[in-house]
């Protein structure tokens, strides 16, 4: 950089600083204010002050203010101006309670020698203390919390409320929250966005929502912009939320929120959650290490011989170098070879590392199984047998054997088809139940429809299994194309089944247009000679020759609100008949209303 561009440079910070001096003389600090709202009843129930510079200058951000303010040792002197201006420029007409930011060295102060000063604040523009709360913003990690705690007890003794922001962004501790126990706290902005997209986010905020309710907090969503991430909040239980969607910073307070924000607090439709990863998803191979005991490379091959048989569990041994994995001694190889005649007299006092593997599999213990799967499906099986050396940052841990690893990926591979199918990555049997038990539990309106291939199997059995799991993806795609994501669950149970469970009030015509689309491009998947000829030839289940109809699909609908059932099983075994009458109509759409056992059919009507 010239000296030229330092000297324009050091003139601008210094103009910066006359500004900002000028700023705080002049009381001349700016606030926006964004409406806070309870999710249960759609309520104004707070505004955020938020400071703002002069209009187009070049302190107009916070974040210039503030870093310009830690420049010149001002940043103190800063919030508290924040917070004068804050209760200056609110509308005490205005709904609900008044939130301001402040770090705990402020805080400390506002609490110090009584609060004199802030309820005399308080006092001159006629806002009661009830109504203020002080909102807990760290840019470090807060150390001296007992003095924190003894301020917030002397503020809460004047009925000044008090709550932890942006909590989950790294600097906002669980201790912090249990230590302090804030009424209310903010979680920051990060997990509301694009929370319907990401399960990841859903299971964060679940959590953190378990954490308010042990610790008797409510909970605050920040950085709210769409509809879909507001639905998904309210279902997990957040209790209040904010950002652009119920308003954007502005000068004048709000009484209200938007008429569509309304509706959907107003509304009994359940988000679809993003389907959450199964519990194996997470699991590591530390969950398959087994304490072994190990040998060093020099150890005498009678010292081996005598581990094997103190360990008659121990499938393979581990050689360590300084804590190192080096090597592994395959017992069955091992002490196939020590019993061969005279081996014992010219190897016995060896050392053992003639006889180890010395390229064994070493593992992490935080790999993930799934990870795992490579090896299982790899051209060296000998880390079936010997099994493989589990470490931690490169040192010994322990062993695991290929028994072991072959059961935990069958297992998380057999819990992961309950959660998604593996054909066409929609929710499995799981998060179908939970859905609808979702359902069942708000007293929405939904139709359960049950969706099935008519002549599959004949189809897969002429043309075989990958064009049949090709009509089985385009089944998933006809379906997904007419399903609205924000309202309609779409799962595979398995095979060519599907169930959907709509909250579209046009589910009928979605449905007529999911077959109608289905059957249409499905032609596409036969030859020739099928189509002219209209029929596929195979045999029956008996093994008779016979025609079949061309694949076509079909579907059965079941009403969920008002007919009585009980259970998820019984709105299940009602979209199952309905669908078994479907078929027997020679396919379409047939909706059927059941009473509560999910058996007796009181009224059809076929479409």
């Amino acid at each position: 950089m010239d000296n030229k561009q330092q000297t324009m440079n050091a003139r601008s910070r210094n103009d910066s600083h006359v500004a900002l001096r000028a700023l705080l003389d002049g009381r001349a600090l700016g606030m926006v204010y964004q409406p806070i709202v309870r999710l249960d009843e759609g309520s104004v129930m707070a505004h955020e002050a938020l400071v703002r510079g002069p209009e187009g200058g070049t302190l107009h951000l916070p974040s210039l203010l503030f870093a310009t303010a830690r420049e010149i040792g001002l940043e103190a002197e800063l919030e508290l101006a924040c917070v004068e201006a804050a209760v200056r420029h609110f509308d005490v007409a205005a709904p609900g309670e008044l939130y301001v930011n402040c770090s705990a060295g402020t805080l400390r102060r506002l609490a110090a020698e009584g609060c004199v000063e802030l309820l005399a604040l308080l006092s001159r523009h006629a806002l009661s203390p009830s109504r203020l709360v002080l909102e807990l913003t760290e840019h470090e990690r807060v150390t001296e919390i007992d003095a924190l705690r003894g301020a917030v007890s002397r503020l809460a003794a004047l009925g000044i409320g008090f709550a932890i922001d942006d909590f989950g962004d790294g600097r906002s501790s669980l201790r912090l929250w249990s230590e302090l126990a804030p009424p209310r706290v903010k979680l920051d902005r990060y997990f509301a966005h694009d929370i319907h997209l990401d399960a990841r986010r859903v299971e964060a905020v679940r959590a953190v929502v378990q954490l308010a309710r042990a610790f008797g907090a409510e909970l605050v969503a920040e950085g709210i912009e769409r509809p879909a991430e507001l639905a998904v909040l309210r279902d997990l239980g957040v209790h209040c939320g904010q950002g652009y969607l119920f308003g954007r910073p502005q000068g004048a307070t709000v009484h209200r929120v938007p008429d569509e924000v309304v509706a959907i607090l107003g509304s009994r439709k359940v988000a679809v959650l993003p389907d959450t990863p199964h519990r194996g998803a997470a699991e590591t191979v530390a969950r398959l290490a087994v304490s072994a005991p190990a040998v060093e490379p020099h150890t005498a091959n009678l010292a081996v011989v005598q581990v094997f048989t103190e360990h008659p569990e121990l499938l393979a041994l581990p050689v360590l170098d300084q804590g190192i994995p080096v090597g592994l001694i395959n017992r069955r190889a091992f002490m196939d070879l020590y019993t061969q005649p005279y081996h014992k007299e010219v190897y016995g006092r060896r050392p053992c590392a003639l006889f180890m593997n010395p390229n064994p599999l070493r593992v992490e213990r935080s790999t993930p199984l799934e990870a795992m799967s490579s090896v299982l499906a790899g051209e060296d099986q000998r880390y079936l047998y010997d099994g493989f050396v589990v470490t931690e940052y490169g040192r010994y841990v322990g062993v695991a054997t290929g028994e072991s690893l072959v059961r935990a990926v069958t297992e998380m591979r057999i819990e992961a088809a309950r959660h998604a199918n593996p054909l066409t990555f929609l929710p499995g049997n799981i998060p179908i139940t939970e859905h609808l038990r979702r359902l069942m539990a708000s007293d929405s309106d939904y139709a359960a429809s049950y969706f099935d291939l008519n002549n599959f199997k004949p189809f897969n059995d002429l043309y075989g299994y990958y064009r049949g799991d090709e009509m089985i993806k385009l089944a998933a795609r006809s379906i997904q194309q007419e399903a609205d994501p924000l309202r309609d669950f779409v799962g595979h149970v398995g095979g060519d089944d599907f169930i959907v469970l709509f909250q579209s009030e046009d589910w009928r015509a979605r449905c007529e247009r999911i077959i109608e689309r289905f059957n249409g491009e499905a032609l596409g998947l036969f030859n020739a000679e099928e189509l002219a000829r209209g029929f596929m030839e195979g045999e029956d289940r008996k093994g008779n020759r016979t025609r079949f109809p061309l694949t076509t699909l079909c579907a059965g609908v079941v009403l969920g609100r008002g007919q009585g059932f009980r259970t998820e099983e019984e709105v299940a075994s009602a979209a199952a008949s309905a669908k078994r009458q479907a078929k027997a109509n020679g396919g379409g759409l047939h909706v059927q209303a059941a009473d509560c056992s999910a058996n007796d059919e009181r009224r059809e009507e076929v479409a």
